[in-house]
């Protein structure tokens, strides 16, 4: 039975120039590759030797990337290695299919949104009355799932994120602050409930997770062996738990560390 590797992507496995987390002597830095481009111009990049773990990765197990990133969004990333069967975006609103977003799933999610948690329009009301101009950049909703903003983080009130999360809770909503971006998603919409879908069609019987967000924890709880970067949300809060463990690393060696720990767990079986 195959191994699912189940690993979220921004800030885990690969990074923006600001997020690259480069603090060694510029002689010593490690070649980096570029693997999203972006109205021209590059934004997303992991180490040559993340890219090569990550092709050895896709023959020992099922490479399985688990974003909140919308499909668009997802789509423009050039991953190393053999294309992914399956993918998860939108937090779990998604699960794409040889590239195509599966129906009766989607269908199933926004079912369950539906019964369980206030509705989207009701968040936005809520975000667009209580931002301030003077943080808030843009505000987004994603898929019609979620909504994100995007602010200014200097001069973002740090009491504005607690109360925001507070309010969402009451609601059946879940905040995540993550770099620039705070992230405003129903309880019920998971990447953890999208792996064990996939884990029930493939009948898989290890999964491995990483993940460096608050979203990524019910991902990480989910898995067999899960692993975190030295950095993020989950770093910040020094979160743990039984079957996980917290490296070390920060930035984007962080996702070469992970990336070996996938290939040892995976070939380890």
């Amino acid at each position: 039975m195959p191994v699912l590797v189940a690993s979220d992507l921004d800030r885990t496995l690969i990074y923006s120039a600001a997020a690259l987390a480069l603090t060694m002597p510029d002689a010593r830095a490690p070649r980096l590759l570029c693997v999203e481009v972006h109205e021209s111009r590059p934004l997303s990049f992991m180490t040559e030797t993340s890219a090569r773990l990550l092709t050895e990765l896709g023959d020992a197990a099922l490479f399985m990337p688990t974003t909140t990133r919308t499909r668009k969004q997802y789509l423009r990333i050039n991953l190393p290695g053999p294309p992914p069967k399956y993918a998860i975006c939108a937090n779990g609103g998604h699960l794409l299919v040889d590239g195509v977003s599966d129906p009766d799933w989607h269908a199933s999610v926004t079912a369950r949104l539906a019964d369980e948690c206030a509705p989207l329009a009701e968040v936005q009301a809520h975000l667009a009355a209580f931002s301030d101009p003077l943080w808030l950049r843009k505000q987004r909703v994603a898929e019609d799932l979620f909504a994100y903003l995007v602010v200014e983080r200097e001069l973002l009130p740090e009491e504005w994120v607690k109360e925001l999360a507070v309010w969402a809770e009451n609601r059946g909503w879940t905040v995540s602050l993550q770099g620039r971006k705070i992230y405003a998603v129903p309880k019920p919409l998971t990447k953890s409930a999208a792996v064990r879908e996939v884990v029930r069609r493939t009948g898989a019987q290890l999964t491995l997770a990483a993940g460096d967000s608050l979203l990524d924890a019910d991902l990480l709880l989910a898995a067999d062996r899960g692993w975190r970067p030295g950095h993020g949300e989950l770093a910040d809060e020094a979160w743990t738990a039984p079957r996980i463990t917290a490296l070390p690393e920060r930035g984007v060696l962080a996702g070469e560390r992970i990336l070996r720990e996938f290939l040892r767990g995976a070939r380890e079986g």
